[in-house]
């Protein structure tokens, strides 16, 4: 064994390497499909594990960021039709903290963002997650290849989820 061969990481190192970069992902996807703290944890570790488990599938000349995606989004589709399906409020602002990855916001701009969680929690699971990857300004391309649909697809129902949360917001209470 050469010097370069035992300096190279593990497979494991490697993914964990690539998770720690990635783990805003894993974050945002737990908090859009899970209500409280510890549903949050408990699907984010869910959601690790079965990145590990498909670890050896990935192909590295793919994109990470949309391979992790697609597995998280799934196992949280999985995980939220598992949970029953009561309709309980979802503790928006320590929620809003956690997508917002600790920033403080003015108090308009938190305003907006407990509208937006409301709207989301309203939505079912593709167009959550089409409307989450739209927000984290990823392509349509990617957005069609992480959901499994075609790109023309994505592009009209991202259209009607914006007329939907106008919709939404012109009717929702201001406080």
């Amino acid at each position: 064994m050469d010097l370069a061969t035992s300096m190279a990481p593990t497979p494991a190192q490697a993914f964990d390497t690539l998770l720690q970069r990635h783990r805003g992902i894993v974050r945002k996807v737990a908090g859009s499909y899970a209500r409280g703290a510890e549903d949050r944890a408990d699907l984010a570790q869910e959601i690790a594990m079965q990145l590990w488990r498909a670890w050896p599938d990935y192909d590295p000349s793919r994109s990470f960021s949309t391979w992790m995606y697609r597995i998280a989004l799934n196992t949280a589709i999985s995980f939220l039709r598992g949970q029953s399906r009561r309709q309980d409020s979802v503790p928006l602002d320590d929620h809003i903290d956690s997508l917002a990855g600790g920033a403080a916001f003015d108090p308009e701009t938190h305003e907006r963002l407990r509208l937006l969680q409301r709207f989301m929690a309203t939505l079912g699971a593709l167009d959550r997650a089409l409307l989450l990857l739209y927000l984290e300004e990823r392509s349509g391309r990617e957005i069609a290849e992480v959901l499994g649909i075609g790109e023309s697809n994505v592009t009209t129902r991202i259209g009607r989820l914006k007329q939907r949360l106008r919709d939404f917001a012109g009717a929702s209470p201001r406080p």
